[in-house]
């Protein structure tokens, strides 16, 4: 008889909608359509190996998840999570400039513009 392991540290998968995948900088779980799939490329300039996002999730190769949020790219940075997840062979940190950069943009698009109401007449 098989017996399923459960953790209680993290949310209920059966309670995620499609497939459930972990973010490489917060390490929470949640469904893989809420997180940004990265892989590792090629910078054309330099030819030098780079994480690049992939919003679409259809590069090829092995990939890693992360919420699309400063908060989280910035810990996965501080944790050398990509190179780890993305299995990037050799010393010394690739570049992820490029997701710092695609998440910066969607957290600045995402900022709701000033409310324009005039609070002076309210009671």
């Amino acid at each position: 008889m098989a017996r399923r392991l459960t953790s209680s540290a993290g949310p209920d998968d059966s309670a995620l909608a499609g497939p459930v995948r972990t973010c490489v900088g917060c390490r929470q779980r949640a469904a893989r359509s809420e997180l940004l799939r990265v892989t590792a490329g090629s910078d054309g300039s330099t030819g030098q190996t780079v994480v690049l996002p992939d919003p679409d999730a259809t590069a090829p190769g092995r990939g890693a998840h992360l919420h699309p949020t400063p908060g989280c790219y910035d810990l996965a940075v501080r944790r050398k999570a990509f190179a780890r997840a993305l299995r990037l062979a050799g010393v010394g940190g690739r570049s992820s400039a490029p997701v710092g950069d695609y998440v910066g943009s969607l957290a600045s698009s995402n900022r709701t513009a000033p409310t324009t109401r005039d609070w002076s007449s309210s009671s």
